[in-house]
């Protein structure tokens, strides 16, 4: 048996108490003798013994009920079979603070709940154990061990946090952290409601140097509605123009939804409203059309009514009304269809048009253009394989037209730095386009309906690609004779688009044809790089800007519309653009700008995530299942809900206590020591 507070045991000096007036409280009589007292000698001396009796019995009672209140304060316990080893603890106690631990009991909110748990389990610990308190946030203060006063000020200070972590993440780092203690017994207990998608452990966790302790934490049944993800409809979002906006829904409740209500409001106005009805634990996709009124950046606002659980009912979106596509046309010097791409794109203000001629070609267009357009070059110079070759790997796209006369040796070399096939010599037989790729996507939405009669360019001339396989390359378009007509095919994170012809009306009628302007106002569309309309807060975010920072010296801000939210994100320049990393520093869901000095420089939202949404929990069944598949020996569970909070802490700490047993022993003895003074007669 050890004793968990062994200063107490001071406290058995008191057993000198009643010794001492045991000892001193005998009385002294003096002899009167009396004739004819032979009775009274024998009555006398059988009421001494019982009289010495009563008080020896008395006196155990008293110092066995000083003994045993002595032993209730000093706590002691028989060690269990997993407390082996001797010495104070590392403990390191993790609190889910997640949305979800916004949920409700009958004890009060879960993370109230937790609250109290830790509590009750440092009140167990001694004043020598060392303490960790981690959260989802993962923040500085939790890399180091608390007294218990610092660990239950720091308890009453956690809130509720859109951080979220997957339970193996937070098992490693306590256990990283508890490796750097000296302390040879260590202890990790996890706080949660167990969410299906974040209880996930992992072979890694376990280590037979620390006992895991799991403490589940269970809410009433909730009902849950939320806007799951939002995108368009449409690659390019332009003023004046009619856009749809695709929504989706979840309905995470056992019961239907019928007749759910959702707004859009675009800078503070609402412009569209639809219904919709999802039948329990399924999903729906909304769709809400809007016309865009505003040049430049446009923030979007989606709402929905749902209670209890509100923090998913809204959801931020921004986007950019003025997209522009930099398009450079290259001319070869004998091209004659010059003219027909400029007249394609320069009015148009969906473009920003250069054009060159093969003899002046200005490099420097080429970092700041999407896509490249090279119409019948007859040669190749080593400089300029070089640069298309950079320009599309770092994210350029580029359609080439084959010259009818071409210096074939050169043009194998560009085609070989671009990983292309070879050209064999043009073909001159007649050939009619026979079909059109449909899958791929760049025809996706320039046909009301797809005829089979539909009439397709009319080819005169063309290359045949030798070595073409299917591995590599697309075939967008085939010709009757079984060539291709059109390759796609992607290098580095660019686009390439090779033509079997040229574009001249010699070769082919595709100049003129109807196809010729979907097809490249299709490949100019799709060379504009996706830009995330919403990001996730609490995660280390990569927002890219297409922006050349000339002020090294300034640094870039992510302000908040509100102001109460203001950080200096790290930075980098990589392929002419500069990429910012939040570093889990933005936390709450709304409407930012990234700025510099007085500078304005882009308009982003950031959301929740949703993964918090989902109220589905693992049982205790469950755990323990993954736990026994996993071989996490020395993983527990502990269900405070079945068992009381006293049986807990004897699990938690692996010991058999016994200070309730020495209070019940303290008033046994007392009792027995008032009985035996009414009851034992003289």
């Amino acid at each position: 048996m050890n004793f968990l507070f062994p200063t107490f045991l001071i406290g058995l000096i008191a057993i000198s108490i009643p010794i001492i007036i045991h000892l001193f409280n005998f009385r002294r009589y003096k002899k009167v003798y009396f004739t004819n007292v032979r009775f009274l000698k024998e009555l006398k001396q059988e009421s001494d013994h019982k009289s010495k009796l009563k008080e020896l019995l008395i006196l155990i009672c008293r110092i066995l009920a000083i003994t045993f209140l002595v032993f209730a304060f000093a706590q002691p316990y028989i060690p269990g079979k997993k407390s082996h080893n001797k010495g104070n603890k590392a403990v390191s106690i993790y609190i889910d603070n997640s949305f979800s631990m916004e949920s409700i009991n009958s004890k009060g909110t879960l993370l109230e709940n937790a609250k109290q748990y830790a509590n009750d389990i440092i009140l167990s610990l001694s004043n020598d154990d060392k303490i960790q308190l981690i959260t989802n946030d993962f923040e500085g203060k939790h890399q180091r061990f608390l007294s218990k006063e610092e660990f239950i000020e720091q308890l009453q200070n956690i809130k509720i946090s859109s951080a979220t972590k997957p339970l193996s993440a937070v098992i490693k780092r306590q256990s990283d952290f508890l490796q750097n203690s000296s302390l040879k017994q260590k202890r990790i207990f996890i706080l949660s409601d167990f969410q299906k998608k974040q209880a996930v452990f992992s072979k890694e966790n376990q280590d037979t140097s620390m006992q895991v302790s799991l403490i589940p934490i269970t809410a009433n049944e909730m009902n849950n509605v939320y806007i799951d993800s939002v995108w368009f409809e449409s690659p390019v979002q332009q003023s004046g123009t009619q856009q749809t906006l695709h929504v989706l829904i979840v309905n995470n409740s056992a019961k239907d939804i019928e007749n759910g209500n959702i707004k859009l409001h675009i800078n503070d106005a609402q412009v569209s409203l639809a219904s919709y009805n999802i039948s329990a634990g399924n999903k729906k996709e909304v769709n809400l059309s809007f016309t865009i009124k505003n040049n430049g950046i446009n923030n979007g606002e989606l709402i929905i009514e749902d209670y209890p659980i509100t923090y998913d009912d809204h959801f931020y979106f921004s986007f950019n009304a003025q997209s522009i596509i930099h398009t450079l046309v290259v001319n070869g010097k004998d091209s004659q269809t010059t003219q027909n791409f400029r007249a394609l794109m320069q009015q148009d203000s969906l473009f920003k048009y250069y054009e060159n001629s093969e003899n002046a070609i200005d490099y420097s267009l080429f970092k700041s253009c999407n896509l490249i357009i090279l119409n019948e070059l007859s040669t190749f110079s080593s400089g300029l394989i070089s640069e298309i070759q950079k320009f599309v790997t770092t994210g350029g796209s580029l359609i080439i037209f084959p010259a009818q006369k071409i210096n074939l040796e050169e043009f194998q070399l560009a085609l070989k730095s671009l990983q292309l096939p070879k050209l064999a010599p043009l073909d001159t037989n007649r050939v009619k386009t026979q079909s059109i790729n449909f899958e791929q996507g760049l025809f996706e939405g320039v046909f009301d309906k797809i005829d089979v009669n539909m009439d397709l360019p009319r080819i005169n001339a063309h290359y045949t690609f030798l070595n073409h396989t299917k591995n590599t390359t697309q075939n967008l378009m085939m010709l009757q004779n079984g060539d291709p007509l059109l390759l796609y095919q992607t290098l580095g994170s660019g686009k390439l688009y090779l033509f079997a012809i040229p574009s001249n009306t010699e070769s082919s009628n595709f100049i003129k044809h109807a196809l010729f302007v979907p097809s490249i106002l299709k490949m100019a569309i799709m060379s504009l790089k996706p830009t995330p309309i919403y990001y996730i807060t609490a995660t280390n975010t990569n927002i890219e800007l297409n922006y050349e920072n000339k002020n090294p010296e300034q640094p870039l801000h992510i302000v908040s519309n509100d102001k109460k939210i203001d950080i200096i994100p790290e930075h980098r320049v990589s392929n002419n653009a500069t990429i910012l990393y939040t570093q889990n520093q933005i936390n709450q869901a709304g409407f930012y700008t990234i700025s510099q000095h007085t500078n304005s420089i882009k308009n982003i939202a950031f959301n929740f995530n949703r993964i918090e949404s989902d109220m589905q929990f693992e049982t205790n069944e469950q755990l323990q299942k993954q736990i026994d598949e996993l071989g996490l020996n020395t993983f527990q569970i502990i269900s405070p809900g079945e068992k009381s909070l006293t049986k807990v802490l004897q699990e938690i700490n692996d010991d058999t206590k016994l200070w309730k047993l020495c209070l019940i022993l303290t008033l046994v003895f007392l009792l027995a020591e008032i009985l035996i003074i009414r009851l034992f007669k003289n």
